[in-house]
C-alpha cells in the first residue's frame, strides 16, 4: 500500500509539524498524537514571533485573526496565516503558513500544511491537508461512520485497518476539492488530484487524477 504512505502524499518540509511525521508510515497514525505535539511545540515557539493569547494557543504575530473567530487550544496558527470572520477552531489544530481558514469554517484535530485554503463554510475534522490543497465552498470531511464502527481505508480492493473511530480525510499536496463535496470517513486523495463539485468520495483516489464520480476516475493529461 505504498500509495497510502506519508512520503507519497506529502512534502513534510511544508509544515511546522514535520517532526511529528518522522518514523510514521501512514498519515492517520498522527491523528491521536496532534494534541500532545501541539503542547510540546507551542512552548518552544519563539516569543518574538508568536503570541500566546490564551491557554494552549499560539498565534504568529504576522498572522491575521478576525476578532469574531473562536479559537480553543491546543492550537498553533503559523506565520502569515489568515483566520477569517466567525471561523471556529475547536482545538488540536495546526494552521500552516499562508493558510486561510474562512468564514464559518470549523476545524477539529487537524493539520493544515502551508498554503492550505479552507475558505468558505468547510468542516475539517480528524484530517490532514497537504501543501497548497484547497477545499471549495461547502465541502466537508465526514469523520465518523454512520454505524460508528472503526474506519478502514480501501485501496485497490484491499482494506487497511486504522483502529480509529474518527478519521476524516488524508488530502495530498495540491489537491482541489470541488464545492459541496463530501469526503467520507477513510478517504485518501493522492497529490495533484481534482475532485468534481458535489462529489461523494470514499476510499483511495489516485494521485494526478480527476474524480468525476464513484467509479469514474480518469488520469490527468
Amino acid at each position: 500500500m505504498n500509495e497510502l504512505k506519508i512520503e507519497h502524499l506529502y512534502d513534510t518540509s511544508y509544515t511546522i509539524a514535520a517532526e511529528l511525521f518522522q518514523g510514521k508510515t501512514y498519515p492517520w497514525e498522527l491523528l491521536p498524537l496532534i494534541h500532545d505535539f501541539i503542547l510540546e511545540l507551542g512552548h518552544s515557539l519563539p516569543e518574538d514571533r508568536f503570541d500566546h493569547p490564551a491557554e494552549d494557543v499560539w498565534i504568529a504575530k504576522s498572522a491575521t485573526v478576525a476578532p469574531t473567530a473562536s479559537i480553543t487550544g491546543p492550537c498553533i496558527i503559523d506565520e502569515e496565516a489568515e483566520v477569517r470572520h466567525c471561523a471556529f477552531i475547536r482545538g488540536n489544530a495546526i494552521v500552516g503558513k499562508h493558510s486561510v481558514v474562512g468564514n464559518s469554517t470549523e476545524l477539529k484535530n487537524v493539520i493544515l500544511f502551508d498554503t492550505v485554503q479552507v475558505p468558505h463554510y468547510n468542516y475539517v475534522g480528524d484530517s490532514i491537508l497537504g501543501h497548497k490543497s484547497h477545499m471549495g465552498a461547502g465541502s466537508i470531511t465526514s469523520n465518523v461512520k454512520s454505524d460508528k464502527t472503526l474506519v478502514t481505508v480501501k485501496c485497490k480492493g484491499e482494506a487497511v485497518e486504522t483502529g480509529l473511530k474518527k478519521f476524516g480525510a488524508m488530502i495530498g499536496d495540491g489537491v482541489e476539492v470541488g464545492c459541496g463535496s463530501i469526503l467520507n470517513p477513510g478517504t485518501v486523495i493522492g497529490p495533484g488530484t481534482n475532485i468534481y463539485p458535489l462529489s461523494s468520495v470514499r476510499e483511495y483516489v489516485p494521485a494526478g487524477s480527476i474524480y468525476k464520480k464513484q467509479g469514474e476516475v480518469t488520469e490527468k493529461q
